[in-house]
């Protein structure tokens, strides 16, 4: 393995556990999500895990293009994730101020990895990581709104 493309390996794999971690959050609180706002919430979280969802294999597939191993036991998922498992049951509104925590924590995650494969010229990479920065970035937003008092 080429020692110049292991700090950019590290930190993707540290992004795709957390990815993979804020993907099962919100698919769990799509699941279980209670109250006069349910459908709403439900609909919301539902859009949330499936955008998520659909860039967790092409993460992978990127840290194997750098000729490694990408994790796939939850013991090391959990090691590697900035964010944390949840199995509370809390109001919808609480579960989108989780969100809205965790997803504030991937977004300089990826900006680093963005950075770090620039660095060592995986252009593709930075470029699929650049679409998921954008991708939370929205996220953020769209949390932001959910949960801002009016």
């Amino acid at each position: 393995m080429d020692e110049e493309l292991q700090p950019l390996i590290e930190e993707l794999k540290a992004a795709f556990a957390s990815t993979y971690a804020f993907y099962l959050k919100a698919h769990y609180y799509h699941w279980n999500v209670e109250g006069p706002d349910f459908p709403q919430y439900h609909e919301f979280f539902g859009n949330l895990y499936q955008e998520v969802y659909g860039a967790i294999d092409k993460m992978a597939e990127h840290i194997r293009a750098l000729d490694a191993y990408a994790p796939g036991s939850f013991n090391r998922l959990e090691e590697l994730s900035a964010i944390k498992g949840d199995d509370t049951i809390v109001s919808g509104l609480e579960m989108a101020q989780r969100l809205l925590a965790d997803n504030d924590k991937l977004t300089p995650m990826l900006i680093s990895v963005m950075k770090k494969a620039e660095a060592v010229d995986r252009y593709g990479t930075a470029n699929f990581i650049q679409d998921r920065i954008e991708a939370h970035r929205i996220h953020s937003w769209m949390l932001r709104s959910t949960v801002k008092k009016v």
